[in-house]
């Protein structure tokens, strides 16, 4: 009985002891897990509080440039403003995509020619080389309503008149070289005497036109429209000395070759 308590005792003694031994060890290495876990949260949330702060005073920064360009671009505005009223300084010309009346005072572009406006204009019936001078060089008829209107004599090197309606319009003795005249209607228009050389007239409509003594070297033409203007073609133009129908091409070959441009350098 005695030799049993006395093992049994021994026992328990050793394994307090054990006990004793080993968990102090364990709750310490769990403390120091504990720790370093706090502190790495500790630095992940000091690192996102960083962030957030930065971006913060970014946005407040940008929000407070923003501010002060607004105002100091207000205050410029209102400056000029007042100076313009007041007439301390000239007011600025209005400016327009196309060439407008002060360029055409200083010689239209490039100094050649007075580059007049009349995109879309009515001169139906008008005596345009009369009214506005025969030298109408680079200037724009775009669109312009030109039904029965005289332009004789008018130097029109290299103006437009892309979709111009000038049915019965007289061209007699105009120059016409290196315009633009695309889409445009010249039915029964009169070219006797003009100078069509390099001229584009795609797509345009010159049915029943008078094109005695024109010379049209060098021009672009449909063929259906070329084909019915040699018909027609007949003469020698009295400026340039070039056969009617062999500026047009209608004998074959490569036609006459005219002379290379020389609008924009002329005075």
């Amino acid at each position: 009985m005695t030799s049993h308590s006395q093992t049994t005792t021994t026992t328990l003694l050793r394994a307090r002891t054990h006990h004793h031994h080993h968990h102090p060890k364990s709750v310490r290495v769990e403390q120091r897990v504990v720790v370093a876990r706090r502190t790495a949260g500790a630095k992940v949330n000091t690192k996102a509080r960083s962030r957030r702060r930065q971006t913060r005073m970014t946005t407040t920064t940008a929000r407070e440039s923003n501010t002060i360009f607004a105002t100091s671009a207000k205050c410029a505005l209102s400056v000029a403003t007042a100076l313009i009223v007041s007439g301390i300084i000239p007011s600025p010309p209005f400016a327009v995509a196309e060439l407008n009346s002060r360029e055409a005072n200083q010689g239209g572009e490039f100094n050649r020619g007075s580059a007049q406006q009349f995109g879309g204009y009515d001169l139906r019936a008008e005596n345009v080389s009369e009214k506005y001078g025969t030298d109408l060089r680079l200037s724009n008829f775009t669109g312009a309503e030109m039904r029965d209107s005289k332009l004789v004599g008018a130097k029109l090197n290299g103006a437009y008149l892309m979709k111009a309606v000038a049915a019965n319009a007289d061209f007699t003795d105009a120059d016409l070289s290196d315009a633009l005249m695309d889409r445009g209607v010249f039915v029964n228009a009169n070219f006797t005497n003009a100078i069509l050389a390099r001229v584009v007239l795609t797509s345009s409509d010159l049915n029943g036109a008078n094109i005695t003594n024109a010379d049209f070297s060098d021009a672009l033409l449909d063929n259906t429209m070329q084909m019915k203007l040699c018909k027609i073609a007949t003469g020698t133009n009295p400026t340039t000395g070039v056969n009617t129908r062999k500026s047009l091409n209608c004998t074959g070959g490569r036609g006459d070759v005219g002379s290379p441009s020389r609008y924009m350098t002329e005075e």
